[in-house]
């Protein structure tokens, strides 16, 4: 079914109760349901992971269609993934066991071929999951279009046109789950906007929209994939980072402002994550006006001021997105430099450059390491600690912007045409 875009619809949604249902009932080993898994953390709970492998240890590996820079996601015994193809730039939506990899379902949907930019792709958007739907979102010139399938079958359920986009590095919005809600920030270049559509129907719940405020490289698209903030006391937050608008929360049933820090002068990439009740978001842009903040988020009914707690000045990713773990903050840059901060002072504990290795794709944390993979094809693992301890660094066989998912204890890793999956072998 097609929902019509043309009117804002403000519509109170049922309390959600326990943040954990919040989150898409993603707190399972067995999913990983977005970009960067549960609430965007990056963080898998798999108690071991190889550091380094060759071809014969990996559990199983298969072809697709060319190509992609989306991420996998993984919901119980089924991995789905997306492809756009080069010649003509038709969407394809894959669903794969598990097990073997062997291909469940697959669906292709009609879309525009144009003039892409050489770090983007036709299926860069990851997908969201729950336990009934996958969706999936592209767009073009032409206009950005969000479906939503069964998830166990690939049939259609609704199928929502977001309208024209507009962006010099074209489309690349990742969806995120709130209770019923699917939420989209498809912000553009001279446009901001925010929805949330009924997950089940595809209806238009609320939607934000506003011409950008500045001109210059401010106005560019924004990429970042919101994520979940639960207070002590008080309802869930929807955190957004985006360009000009800087850090802002949102109430996530209503689209309703709660609080907004205007901290960026240029556009946010990364995502914004939590670290020990701290929002860190990011503005890594090329140029200058680098900037990272860990902020201590306001809470409206309680009186509480969102306040910028400290600044992170030096080798600041403008793509990937940082991961905390264990109170500490590991940022992987674009050029090649990896740095580690103390959550809790903001201060910069080691720093290292990686030879020859560029970083488009996300660290993620699985089995007490942190895995990134380069733009030329390389895994980077190292030790999630106050020191810096490199323990791998080999070849996956083709290039990549992409970012690992982990689940039930296997890592899935995609590079331009290929799916792998590596872990413990049963």
């Amino acid at each position: 079914m097609d929902a019509s875009p043309m009117r804002f619809i403000a519509r109170t949604m049922l309390a959600a109760g326990l943040l954990i249902a919040l989150f898409a009932t993603a707190s399972s080993a067995e999913t990983w349901p977005r970009f960067r898994g549960p609430n965007g953390s990056g963080i898998g709970t798999a108690k071991e992971m190889p550091a380094t492998w060759t071809e014969d240890d990996y559990l199983w590996r298969v072809d697709l269609p060319k190509m992609g820079f989306s991420s996998p996601v993984v919901w119980n015994d089924r991995v789905y993934v997306t492809s756009g193809l080069e010649d003509d730039g038709t969407q394809v939506v894959q669903s794969r066991d598990t097990r073997d990899g062997r291909l469940v379902w697959a669906r292709r949907f009609e879309a525009e071929a144009f003039k892409k930019h050489r770090l983007n792709s036709y299926a860069t958007s990851t997908p969201a999951l729950d336990e009934k739907h996958i969706y999936v979102t592209w767009g073009g010139p032409g206009g950005s279009t969000a479906v939503a399938l069964d998830r166990i079958t690939g049939e259609d359920v609704w199928r929502y046109e977001m309208g024209p986009f507009v962006a010099m590095h074209q489309f690349g919005a990742s969806p995120m789950l709130f209770d019923d809600l699917l939420i989209v920030l498809n912000d553009q270049d001279a446009r901001r906007e925010l929805l949330a559509l009924n997950r089940d129907t595809g209806e238009l719940v609320w939607r934000l929209e506003e011409e950008t405020k500045v001109e210059e490289e401010a106005t560019y698209s924004t990429y970042a994939t919101p994520c979940l903030f639960q207070p002590d006391q008080g309802p869930c937050q929807l955190i957004v980072g985006r360009s000009e608008l800087g850090v802002s929360s949102y109430e996530p049933r209503t689209g309703k402002l709660n609080w907004q820090l205007e901290l960026f002068k240029f556009r946010s990439v990364g995502s914004p994550i939590l670290a020990d009740g701290r929002v860190v978001a990011i503005c890594g842009t090329s140029g200058v006006g680098r900037r990272a903040v860990a902020i201590r988020p306001g809470v409206v009914e309680k009186g509480i001021e969102p306040e910028v707690l400290y600044d992170v000045e030096r080798y600041l990713p403008y793509v990937p997105t940082p991961l905390v773990h264990d109170n500490l903050l590991f940022l992987f840059a674009d050029p090649g430099v990896i740095s580690c901060v103390d959550v809790a002072t903001g201060k910069e504990l080691w720093h290292e450059r990686v030879k020859k290795a560029k970083f488009y794709g996300s660290p993620v944390f699985a089995g007490g390491n942190i895995y990134c993979m380069t733009d030329g094809g390389e895994m980077i693992v190292l030790a999630a600690a106050r020191e810096y301890k490199p323990l791998g660094r080999f070849e996956l066989g083709e290039k990549t912007m992409s970012t690992p998912a982990v689940a039930d204890g296997v890592m899935y890793l995609r590079t331009y045409s290929r799916l792998m999956a590596i872990g413990p072998k049963k």
